[in-house]
C-alpha cells in the first residue's frame, strides 16, 4: 500500500464518520474554489466568521469581529504558550464586550458547539500546503471544526520499511520549525504507518505518543492489531467523541516549565465511564456508590481523577456539585492537590485544601454548591467531646473521590474504647473507624474510588465499599500500550544474624505485620516491630547492605552507559527512621563526595516526616516541607546530581519521578503497600528497558501472595520477571552472535581496537543477512544485558558484550534509523520461546509452571527431554514441546523443503492423533521426544557430510527420491548438492524473482548439472521439480 492509497482509505473512514473531504490545492488562493488569501493562512477564515455568527446570534457584529480577531491574532509568540491561550477561547469562549441597553456587557463567544456535534462543520483535507517563513510544507491531512485546524495526521507507507512512525513522528518535529502557525491551533497529533498508529501532545516525545485501543471503549483492538489507524480514527475522532474529549482530556501544566498533556484512551473511557455511575448512584434511592476505578499505577491517575473532576463539575445532572478529594496523608494529599491545581485551565476553579479539623468544618459545613476540597481523612474525627461527628451537609451532589486510601476505608466497625479500667462502666465509649466518620458527616455523598491496587481480602474489600469496578487497565494491558515498563526482580538477600530458633518465631510476627492497620492496633504491633528493627538495622548487616547496594547501583548504571542509554536513580525503602540514617552513614563513609549539608547539593538525601523534637541523630535529615518540595523537584530531574533517596514510607504512592529505575527494599512490605511501593520504577523514560526491584530483606514470597490477590482481583500481568530471567535471554543471544563470528578470530577483543571491530564487520557481511541478523541478536542482547548487568553472571561476559555492541554500530551506522524499541520487541526477547503464557489461575510462563529450567532454543538436550518425560502435568508438556519444536522448524529449516515438510508432517500427524484422543498423552510425549531427538539428529548432518546449511538442502531435495540414494550413494549426491550452491551462488541476481528469463536460466543450469551426474536415476520428474523448488527458495533467501 502506497502513502497516498493510505490517505485516500483514511479520508474514507472519516466521510462515514460525518467529515466532509475537501483537497486542499482547489480551495488554496490560486485554486478552482479558494478559501484561502494565501499559502501563510493556517484557519479558514470565512468559515470561522459564518460559525462565530451561526452560533452566538445574541452578540453584536462588532463584538463578533472583534472575536474573530482575537482568535487570528494570539499575540503570544511561544508556539506551547499560544496553544494554551487558544484551548482556553475554543473551550471556554472568547472573552467580549459590548454596549446593550446603554450598559457595557461581558459575554463570551462561543466558537464550538459542545453540546451537539451536527451544529458543528467537518472538514477533512489533504494536501494543505502551508508556507512558512522560508518553507511551504504539506501537512497529509488536517482535520477542522468551523474552519480551525484542530488535530493533524501525518501517514507513512507501510511497505517501506524506512518509513516508519519515527519518521512520521521527524516530520511533525520540522513542520513545528517550517511552518509553526498551525500548531498554535492545534489540539492532537496523530502519526501512523499503516499499521501502527500513535497519537500525542504538542510538547510529547515520541515514547508519550500513545495508542487508541478502543472504538466502544470496551473492546480492545477491534479490528485486529495491525488497524490502528482505523480504530484511532473511529474511536477519537468520531466528532461527538472528539467534542467530548478536547472538552475534558486536554491539560496544560506549568511547573516551571509548560507541558501539554492529553489523556489516553483508558482515561477517557474510565472517566465517561465514572460519570454514568455517579450520576445514577447518586440520584435519590441511589446506592452511593460510584465505583471502584482500577488503574494500574504508573498509568496517569491523578489526570484520570483530575479529568473525572472537571468532566463532573461540568454536568448538568450533577447540579454544580462539590468534590471532596480525600487521602490519607499529608505528603499524598499535597502531591495530589498540586497535580489538582496545574490543571485550573480545566477545572475553572481553584481547588481548596484542608488544614485543621475546624478548618475542614468551615469549608463543608452549610456549602451551597460547586468547589473542589482536598483533605486527608484523620481530619474526620470526632472532637474529644463529641460520640460521633456532625452532619455537614445533607447535599446529594456531593462526590468524595478516595485516592489509593486503602488503609483507612474500612473502619466501619466499633470498638470499645474505655478511658480507665477503674472507671465506671457508663463512662465507656464505642469508638469507629474514620470511614464512619466520613459518612456521617455527608451522609448523602456518592463516593467513588480510584486505585492502582484494589484489595479484596476477607476483611476488606474495595467493591463492598465503594461499588464494582467501573473500569479496569491492568498491568498486562499498561505494558502492552507502552503506558508502563516491565519491573524485574533481583533477590540479594543480607543475612539476619539470628538463631535459628528466634527466626522462626520472628517470620510469623512479620506475617502479622500490617502497617496499615488503624491505630489503636498499629499500637499493639510495635512492640513487635521494634524487635525485628533491631536485627535489622544491626551494625554489621547495614554496613554489608550499604557496600553491596552502592556496588550494584554503579554497576548497574555502568552497565546502561556501556549500552549507550542515560544512566538512572534509585530509591532505598528502609525500615525504620533510624536505619535511615544510619544506612546514610554507612553509604557516605563509603563514597564521602555524595554527601553534602546543603539540600541543594549532594548526590544522595534523605526524606521522611519529622519534627523538631525529634533526637540529634535524625535531626539533620528533617526538612521543612518548601525544602522536601525542592528535592522532589531534583529527583525527578534527570540532570541533577541527586541520585539515591532513601525513605521509610514517603514517597512510595503517588510519586512519579520516571528516571528512576532501581527500588531497593530493606523493610518487610506486603500487600498492596508492597505493589504501589515497586510501581515506583515502572514509568516510562526515554529508553529505559524496564525497572529494578532489588530485594534485601526477602519479601519474594509476599510478592507471590501480593500477587496473588491481584490476579484473583482479574488483573493480568506478573508485576515482576525475574533478573536470571534477562540473563537467560543474554546467554542465548550471545550464542547466537558468537554463531554468526564463527570462523573469524577475534579472541583479543579486549586490545584489537577498530582494525579488529572492521575485520569482524566485514565477516558479518559477508554472511547470508548477516547485517540483520547480527544487528537484531545485537539489540536483543543490549536490552537483556541492561536487565541483568548486575549479576555475576552477567559481569563476566561484560566486554565480550560491549565488543558485540561495538560491531553493531559499525554495522548500522550509515543509517542509523532509530530502532523501535516497543514493547513488544521487549516481551519477544525475554519471553522468548514461550509463545502465549498458558493461564492458569495467574499468568505464568510454561516452563516454570511446570518447574523446568528454561532448554537453551535449539539445545533439546537428553536431560531436558527426560525432565519433560517426568512432568505430572502431561497435556502441558505436550504444549510445551509443540510450540519449541514448530519453532525449531520454522527457524531451522525456513529454506530447506524437504526437512522443513518432512517434520512439519510428522509434527502436525502427531499432535492431530493427539487432539483427536487416538493416542495417550504419555505415548505423545515420548513420540514428540523422538521426533526432537531426530530433530537434533538432521541439524547436525551437515557436519558429518561436511556440507553447509544451504549444500543440505540440496541433499535432503536430492536425497528425497529413494532410488538416488540406493543407487549415487551419499557422496555423489554431496556433490551434486556443493555444484548446485556453488553454481547458483555465482548466477543469482537481486532481481531475478523479477525476471523470467533470469529464471528460466538458473531453472537451465540446474538441470544441466543434475543431467551431468544421471539424476534422477529412475526419471523420476516430481525429484527434479523438488531441486527446482529447493533452488528457488534459496534463490530468494539470498536475494
Amino acid at each position: 500500500m502506497t502513502e497516498d492509497q493510505l490517505e485516500q482509505e483514511t479520508l474514507g473512514w472519516l466521510s462515514e464518520l460525518g467529515y466532509v473531504h475537501l483537497y486542499g490545492p482547489d480551495i488554496a488562493c490560486d485554486g478552482s474554489n479558494p478559501e484561502r488569501e494565501s499559502y501563510h493562512d493556517v484557519l479558514l477564515t470565512m468559515r470561522l466568521r459564518t460559525a462565530i455568527a451561526r452560533l452566538n446570534p445574541q452578540v453584536p457584529l462588532a463584538a463578533r469581529e472583534d472575536a474573530l480577531r482575537q482568535v487570528l491574532e494570539l499575540g503570544v509568540p511561544v508556539q506551547l504558550s499560544a496553544n494554551r491561550l487558544f484551548h482556553r477561547l475554543l473551550v471556554g469562549g472568547v472573552p467580549v464586550q459590548y454596549q446593550k441597553d446603554g450598559e457595557t456587557r461581558g459575554d463570551f463567544v462561543r466558537l464550538i458547539d459542545w453540546a451537539d456535534a451536527r451544529a458543528n462543520e467537518w472538514l477533512a483535507i489533504n494536501q494543505f500546503s502551508i508556507q512558512g517563513p522560508k518553507h511551504t510544507r504539506r501537512p497529509d491531512i488536517i482535520l477542522f471544526v468551523n474552519g480551525l485546524p484542530l488535530v493533524l495526521l501525518e501517514l507513512k507507507n507501510s511497505a517501506d520499511v524506512h518509513a516508519d512512525l519515527n519518521k512520521a513522528f521527524n516530520q511533525i518535529q520540522t513542520y513545528k520549525e517550517q511552518i509553526p502557525d498551525v500548531f498554535h491551533y492545534n489540539e492532537i497529533l496523530v502519526i501512523s504507518d499503516g499499521s501502527e498508529a500513535r497519537m500525542g501532545s504538542l510538547s510529547a516525545d515520541i515514547e508519550r505518543f500513545a495508542r487508541w485501543r478502543t472504538i466502544d471503549g470496551v473492546t480492545v483492538d477491534p479490528l485486529g492489531e495491525f488497524n490502528e489507524l482505523e480504530t484511532l480514527v473511529r474511536g477519537v475522532l468520531q466528532p461527538a467523541m472528539l467534542l467530548d474529549y478536547l472538552r475534558y482530556f486536554v491539560l496544560f501544566e506549568d511547573d516551571g516549565q509548560l507541558v501539554k498533556k492529553i489523556a489516553g484512551y483508558h482515561q477517557f473511557h474510565a472517566v465517561r465511564a465514572a460519570i454514568q455511575q455517579v450520576v445514577s448512584a447518586s440520584r435519590p434511592g441511589g446506592t452511593h456508590k460510584g465505583g471502584v476505578v482500577w488503574h494500574t499505577q504508573g498509568s496517569g491517575k491523578s489526570i484520570t481523577m483530575t479529568c473525572f473532576a472537571a468532566r463532573v463539575m461540568q454536568e448538568s445532572a450533577m447540579e454544580n456539585p462539590t468534590i471532596v478529594v480525600i487521602t490519607d496523608r499529608n505528603d499524598l494529599d499535597g502531591q495530589l492537590f498540586g497535580v489538582f491545581s496545574l490543571s485550573q485551565d480545566l477545572l475553572r476553579e481553584q481547588p481548596v485544601q484542608v488544614v485543621t479539623r475546624s478548618d475542614l468544618r468551615e469549608k463543608l459545613a452549610n456549602r451551597p454548591s460547586g468547589g473542589i476540597v482536598f483533605a486527608t481523612i484523620q481530619k474526620f474525627m470526632p472532637g474529644e467531646d463529641e460520640d460521633s461527628f456532625p452532619v455537614l451537609s445533607t447535599r446529594s451532589n456531593i462526590v468524595v473521590v478516595a485516592d489509593e486510601a486503602h488503609r483507612t476505608q474500612y473502619g466501619f466497625s466499633a470498638s470499645l474504647k474505655v478511658q480507665d479500667v477503674k472507671v465506671a462502666e457508663a463512662s465507656a465509649r464505642y469508638q469507629v473507624g474514620y470511614a464512619q466518620h466520613l459518612r456521617d458527616a455527608l451522609p448523602n455523598a456518592t463516593f467513588v474510588a480510584f486505585t492502582g491496587t484494589p484489595v479484596s481480602s476477607e476483611d476488606r474489600d474495595t467493591r463492598a465499599v465503594f461499588g464494582d469496578y467501573i473500569h479496569v487497565y491492568d498491568m498486562q494491558q499498561a505494558k502492552e500500550d507502552g503506558a508502563t515498563v516491565a519491573i524485574y526482580y533481583e533477590s540479594r538477600l543480607a543475612k539476619l544474624s539470628l538463631k535459628d530458633s528466634e527466626l522462626a518465631h520472628i517470620d510469623d510476627e512479620v506475617d502479622e505485620l500490617a502497617e496499615d492497620e488503624e491505630e489503636d492496633q498499629q499500637a499493639r504491633l510495635k512492640s513487635r516491630w521494634a524487635a525485628l528493627e533491631k536485627v535489622v538495622g544491626a551494625e554489621p548487616r547495614i554496613k554489608s547492605v550499604a557496600a553491596d547496594l552502592v556496588a550494584h547501583f554503579e554497576e548497574r548504571n555502568l552497565g546502561l552507559v556501556e549500552m549507550g542509554q542515560m544512566p538512572g536513580k534509585a530509591m532505598v525503602v528502609a525500615m525504620s527512621r533510624e536505619i535511615c540514617v544510619h544506612l546514610y552513614d554507612a553509604i557516605v563513609e563509603l563514597r564521602p563526595e555524595w554527601h553534602h549539608e546543603d539540600p541543594e547539593q549532594g548526590a544522595i538525601k534523605i526524606v521522611m516526616t519529622g519534627s523538631a523534637s525529634d533526637k540529634a541523630l535524625l535531626r539533620p535529615h528533617i526538612y521543612p516541607s518548601q525544602v522536601k518540595k525542592r528535592l522532589e523537584k531534583r529527583f525527578k530531574g534527570p540532570a541533577d546530581p541527586l541520585k539515591l533517596v532513601i525513605v521509610r514510607d514517603m514517597w512510595l504512592t503517588g510519586f512519579d519521578a520516571p528516571c528512576v529505575h532501581t527500588l531497593y527494599v530493606d523493610k518487610p512490605m506486603k500487600g498492596h503497600n508492597l505493589m504501589q511501593a515497586i510501581a515506583r520504577v515502572n514509568r516510562v523514560f526515554k529508553d529505559k528497558q524496564g525497572g529494578l526491584v532489588v530485594d534485601y530483606i526477602g519479601i519474594a514470597n509476599e510478592l507471590k501472595a501480593a500477587l496473588k490477590e491481584y490476579t484473583a482481583s482479574k488483573g493480568r500481568g506478573r508485576p515482576t520477571v525475574d533478573a536470571h530471567e534477562a540473563y537467560a535471554v543474554l546467554e542465548e543471544k550471545l550464542d547466537v552472535l558468537r554463531g554468526l563470528l564463527y570462523g573469524f578470530n577475534y579472541s583479543d577483543y579486549l586490545t584489537g581496537g577498530h582494525k579488529l571491530l572492521a575485520g569482524a564487520a566485514n565477516h558479518v557481511l559477508g554472511l547470508e543477512d548477516g547485517k540483520k541478523r547480527f544487528a537484531d541478536n545485537a539489540l536483543a542482547m543490549s536490552k537483556a544485558f541492561t536487565l541483568c548487568c548486575t549479576l555475576d553472571e552477567a559481569k563476566a561476559v561484560r566486554d565480550e558484550v560491549a565488543f558485540f555492541q561495538a560491531i553493531k554500530v559499525v554495522l548500522t551506522k550509515r543509517e542509523i534509523s532509530a530502532k523501535k524499541k516497543t514493547d513488544e520487541d521487549r516481551e519477544l526477547a525475554i519471553r522468548q520461546i514461550i509463545g502465549n503464557a498458558v493461564v492458569s489461575g495467574e499468568v505464568v510462563d510454561v516452563f516454570e509452571a511446570v518447574g523446568l529450567d528454561k532448554p537453551n532454543i535449539g539445545l533439546l538436550d537428553d536431560e531436558f527431554l527426560a525432565e519433560v518425560r517426568n512432568l505430572p502435568e502431561k497435556n502441558l508438556a505436550v504444549e510445551l514441546l509443540e510450540r519449541l519444536l514448530e519453532g525449531e522448524i520454522k527457524s531451522k529449516f525456513a529454506s530447506n523443503l524437504a526437512q522443513e515438510k518432512k517434520f512439519s508432517e510428522l509434527l502436525d500427524s502427531v499432535i492431530k492423533r493427539y487432539q483427536n484422543r487416538s493416542i495417550e498423552t504419555a505415548q505423545v510425549i515420548e513420540e514428540l521426544i523422538e521426533m526432537a531427538k531426530k530433530f537434533a539428529a538432521a541439524s547436525k548432518r551437515g557436519e558429518q557430510l561436511g556440507l553447509n546449511d544451504d549444500e543440505l538442502a540440496f541433499y535432503d531435495a536430492l536425497a528425497n527420491n529413494e532410488t538416488s540414494v540406493r543407487e549415487l550413494g551419499d557422496e555423489i549426491l554431496a556433490k551434486i548438492a556443493h555444484e548446485l550452491t556453488a553454481n547458483l551462488r555465482q548466477n543469482v541476481t537481486v532481481d531475478w524473482n523479477n525476471r523470467d528469463s533470469v529464471r528460466a536460466k538458473l531453472r537451465l543450469m540446474v538441470k544441466r548439472i543434475l543431467r551431468k551426474y544421471k539424476y534422477p536415476p529412475d526419471q523420476q520428474e516430481e525429484a527434479a521439480q523438488l531441486v527446482l523448488a529447493q533452488a528457488e527458495t534459496l534463490c530468494a533467501s539470498w536475494s
